[in-house]
């Protein structure tokens, strides 16, 4: 099956610095923006830039995330041939194939990435927010010549979290550093990658430390085998929403700067969801609704500011919401108050609850629970 270019998709990591949203889901799977999950940003820009051909290398909580994605009917990539198939953990004669780090995930599915016979092998991340035509990416690799080109980026946040590099003036890389004390370079690292596959195959056939990743072994051996690693600088949105906080950021950017990602441009790179058949929201009183997203299925009766709110989520009369993430099914009884709150799904709050923190807090029934305890001590 010949494909010119396979997507490798890996959603395979714990996300473990957004537990306890990621419990019981991987990261990938976490909802966003009210109607979304993170995983609808890269699958729309696959379908978005006719790449069908995908391999998704799961691991971490992959239930929830392969019954939503299913065949990949939402995004239009239940086609034949190509489609999207899941790389799942595998007993072999070899031994167990568990996966232990990002280029030894892929390296785990070469079969699959070979079976196609592609010249092209895009690496791509689940849990990023952006949108982007990959065959921009691609065709810039294509004519710089390059073995291995990274898409990068200007963080406004620190650059010590992400893999930071330098480029010469025709956008070569001479210098690469994951996650750096104390970075020389001023693009950081998106984690998206293009390989020739043939440059791909040899560089994970050497034997390499257990848990071996792309941007701690694999970049850095490819600059000191000589290879020719080439920048692509991505100038649109991008969000890593790796923590409690950048995931609640990103959320209010869609509130309070709807022109960075644009997600009401439905002509280019739209982003695709598997909707459910809820009905319109209601919203019921006359209490105010200020700069907040609602999603169907919702009954609102209180007071919601700056918020977003996901499907079928009831909000009951003298409730108060502000600055708050509410997930599906979630329920505010009356007369509470919320501030600063990720409500995980199903969560229940009792009639005259006052939950406000100065700073993002996840809350679960779970949690309630604890926090109802430590309050009657």
């Amino acid at each position: 099956m010949k494909s010119n270019v396979v997507a490798m998709l890996l959603v395979g990591g714990k996300g473990t610095r957004l537990h306890p949203i990621t419990k019981h889901m991987a990261k990938p799977a976490v909802p966003f923006g009210g109607k979304y999950r993170l995983i609808d940003f890269v699958l729309s820009n696959l379908t978005n830039s006719f790449i069908n051909t995908i391999g998704v290398v799961t691991q971490y909580e992959p239930h929830s995330l392969m019954h939503y994605i299913e065949h990949g009917a939402a995004w239009d990539l239940d086609v034949t041939p190509g489609g999207i198939q899941f790389l799942t953990p595998f007993t072999s004669y070899e031994g167990e194939r568990w996966q232990k780090g990002t280029a030894h995930a892929v390296r785990q599915h070469m079969h699959f990435i070979n079976r196609h016979d592609s010249e092209y092998v895009l690496i791509l991340s689940g849990d990023h927010v952006y949108k982007m035509d990959y065959n921009a990416l691609i065709e810039d690799h294509k004519k710089s010549g390059a073995h291995i080109t990274i898409s990068a980026f200007k963080p406004h946040d620190s650059l010590s979290r992400y893999g930071v590099f330098s480029m010469d003036e025709t956008q070569r890389i001479i210098e690469f550093e994951e996650k750096p004390n104390d970075p020389k370079g001023d693009y950081a690292s998106m984690g998206i990658y293009v390989f020739n596959r043939e440059v791909l195959s040899k560089l994970l056939s050497v034997d390499m430390p257990e848990g071996f990743d792309f941007g701690k072994d694999i970049i850095p051996k490819a600059l000191e085998e000589n290879y020719h690693l080439n920048g692509y600088i991505f100038e649109g949105y991008f969000r890593d929403v790796g923590t409690i906080e950048s995931l609640f950021e990103a959320n209010m950017d869609l509130i309070d700067h709807p022109e960075y990602l644009k997600l009401n441009d439905y002509k280019k790179l739209p982003i695709y969801t598997r909707s459910s058949d809820f009905p319109p929201h209601h919203i019921a009183l006359k209490e105010p609704v200020k700069k907040s997203l609602i999603s169907d299925g919702c009954l609102i009766q209180g007071s919601i500011y700056h918020s977003i709110i996901s499907e079928s989520v009831v909000v009951r009369e003298t409730a108060v919401i502000e600055n708050c993430l509410l997930h599906s099914n979630v329920t505010v009884n009356e007369n509470c108050k919320l501030k600063n709150v990720i409500a995980l799904e199903n969560t229940v709050i009792p009639p005259n609850t006052n939950i406000v923190f100065d700073n993002i807090k996840v809350i679960d029934n779970d949690i309630l629970w604890a926090l109802g305890e430590d309050s009657d001590e």
